[in-house]
């Protein structure tokens, strides 16, 4: 996987900028708020559809501009493709893949990416909504089939809780429930069972990178945990997930939601048996999240046959020296397409690692 060159027009603080990437490290050197981050996002907009700072496409429209664009240039499994977004103030947004358009579900795929920031240090010990979407967004990248069962999974929950508001308003049946309670259960079994999968995994490929980093002194361990089971219940989730739903009816009723299904459930972190989020120092929290974003390239590799593109955005002045010593380490030596911003040209070694970008005010020079 490589993007090999991006376009932009009117998006953020860009009027205009057209750039060829490295196909190996890509270093984006400058000061706070002047647009290093702008191009990492806009890089990981194409392969997810959103940004990971903003839920609305008008916010990276230029300010006082109608519309705005990016366009990329990107090779997968050594064919050559186009990606096009369209974005206006007036209409919805456009996506065209080598110059068909296509819809919002269908680009989730295409372009791989891993974006390790300043807020996945907080993955840890942060709420389990969090981890899911961790969860969830590499899962969707190496298998667009669970990316589409997951839309329709929330599908589903959204017109169970409205109907949930309903009956409690006295406004429809009871018995109306049975025809959602079938499907969603028969939804969270597939959801599920390849979360189950991909956290087998993950938990062998981030013990691997956890050893690396702490050169052998830790064993990371990583388990899906099913809200609301104090047993093992895979062999048979579909019954259990619908009599979980029948008995918490009363009580979904009365709250307006649905307490059971993936959308509640977590996965633990231990390391050497020792829970990382209640117990765990911060020196082990960030080695646990550093082995984690490892784990997740080789997880994308291992499903899709290439490694995604890597976006590090400003994570250098989070790390200590021996956490980015590995992590570039690891990166050149797997010849990882990666795009690094940073404030200090001193976090990286006197060798120059790939092409180094200076970016201010919305102009960038090599």
């Amino acid at each position: 996987m490589l993007v090999r060159e991006i376009q932009l027009r009117n998006y953020r603080n860009y009027s205009s900028l057209h750039l060829e990437f490295d196909p190996n490290i890509n270093v984006f050197l400058g000061q706070n708020a002047q647009g290093k981050t702008n191009i990492i996002e806009a890089v990981y907009y194409a392969s997810l559809g959103r940004s990971h700072r903003s839920h609305s496409d008008q916010e990276l429209i230029l300010w006082r501009q109608a519309a705005g664009s990016v366009k990329l240039e990107f090779e997968r499994m050594g064919i050559g493709n186009h990606l096009e977004f369209q974005f206006s103030r007036e209409k919805r947004r456009r996506i065209i893949l080598n110059g068909q358009p296509i819809r919002p579900k269908d680009l989730v795929g295409n372009i791989n990416t891993v974006l390790f920031s300043p807020e996945d240090l907080f993955l840890i010990k942060g709420a389990p909504a969090a981890r899911r979407r961790f969860l969830d967004g590499e899962i969707s990248q190496a298998s667009p089939a669970y990316y589409h069962e997951l839309s329709e999974y929330n599908r589903i929950i959204t017109q169970r809780n409205t109907l949930l508001k309903r009956i409690r308003e006295h406004k429809a049946s009871v018995d109306m429930l049975e025809l959602w309670d079938t499907q969603l259960a028969a939804s969270a079994v597939k959801i599920t069972c390849k979360r189950i999968e991909a956290v087998r995994k993950l938990n062998m490929l981030a013990n691997l990178m956890q050893r690396r980093i702490s050169d052998n002194q830790e064993n990371l361990a990583i388990a899906y945990e099913i809200h609301g089971s104090s047993a093992e219940v895979t062999n048979d989730l579909a019954s259990w997930y619908n009599k979980e739903l029948r008995n918490h009816r009363d009580l979904d009723i009365m709250r307006g939601s649905t307490s059971r299904g993936p959308h509640h459930d977590d996965i633990i972190l231990t390391v050497n048996g020792i829970n990382l989020r209640t117990f765990g120092s911060q020196g082990q929290q960030r080695t646990g999240v550093l082995s984690l974003k490892l784990a997740e390239l080789e997880f994308i590799r291992s499903e899709t046959g290439e490694y995604p593109v890597l976006l590090l955005d400003d994570v250098m002045s989070e790390l200590d020296v021996v956490r980015r010593h590995k992590l570039l380490e690891f990166i050149r030596r797997e010849r990882i397409q990666t795009m690094i911003t940073a404030t200090d040209e001193a976090y990286f070694p006197k060798a120059r690692l790939g092409t180094y970008f200076h970016v201010n005010a919305g102009s960038v020079m090599r």
